[in-house]
This record gives C-alpha cells, sequence and structure tokens, in this order.
C-alpha cells in the first residue's frame, strides 16, 4: 500500500522484513504450537524492489531446530500483478524462540 512505500513507489525494507518476519513466525508457531517471538535476523538480502501494486509471495522453512529455538530460511518474491514472472525480492534468515504465556521458552518438538 502506498503508506509502506517511499515516494518512489517501492516498498520499505522494513516492511519487507516484517512480512518475512511474520512468515517465519507462522511456520514456527505452527510447529512449536507455542507463541513464537523473533530473536534475530541474520543474512539479510534485498534483490528486487518491491514496487506498490506488486504481489508479494513468501516462504519459510527450518533450516535448524533447538531446544527451544527455531531457525527459519525465509524468501520474499515479487510479481507484477499483470505478468507472470517472479523474481526474488529479498532473503534472509529468521531466529524465533517458542514461549509460554510467561514469555518463558519452551521446549519445541524435533522435525520428522
Amino acid at each position: 500500500m502506498p503508506a509502506d512505500g517511499n515516494p518512489y513507489g517501492v516498498a520499505f525494507g522494513g516492511w519487507l522484513m516484517a512480512q518475512m518476519a511474520q512468515a517465519g513466525g507462522a511456520l514456527a508457531a505452527q510447529h512449536s504450537k507455542h507463541q513464537s517471538v523473533v530473536v534475530g535476523a541474520n543474512d539479510v538480502r534485498f534483490g528486487h524492489p518491491v514496487e506498490i501494486g506488486d504481489e508479494l509471495s513468501v516462504y519459510a522453512e527450518f533450516s535448524k531446530i533447538g531446544r527451544s529455538s527455531m531457525t527459519v530460511q525465509v524468501e520474499a518474491f515479487r510479481r507484477d500483478r499483470h505478468g507472470d514472472e517472479m523474481t526474488r525480492a529479498a532473503s534472509g534468515v529468521y531466529t524465533f524462540v517458542a514461549v509460554n504465556s510467561d514469555g518463558k521458552p519452551v521446549q519445541v518438538p524435533a522435525l520428522d
């Protein structure tokens, strides 16, 4: 949306990182069955700019599961809404920790 972009019609990098964190957090919460909070973002790389009006698709997969932490590789792709070609907009590695209702870390299951 226009409020998420700069005067040139390109989405802010922070907005894009937030979308990526939401995708990674959804995966982490589904796996852990607990609230999963982001504790770090590493190796964030921006590729093709996301223009206002583009469709954004975000994909997440685990790269590591610890006792209470989950490391998630996240990739975001943009597509012009009138085209078919998808290009990578950004990628990064996000770390989440599963927490209970008191905000204390809880153990997460291993990957199957």
